[in-house]
């Protein structure tokens, strides 16, 4: 068990997002409108 929790963690490679990803959230985040009437919140996503 000791030998096991010694052990180096090697790094972990940098994870790079697809451009369709990027693609897709920036064109729900223009899509995406919130409208707040009094306490309550309103979230209208335009297909």
């Amino acid at each position: 068990m000791a030998k096991l929790y010694s052990k180096n963690v090697l790094a972990a490679p940098k994870m790079l997002p697809k451009k369709e990803t990027i693609k897709f959230l920036l064109s729900y985040s223009q899509a995406l409108s919130i409208v707040k009437v009094g306490k309550m919140r309103f979230e209208c996503v335009a297909n």
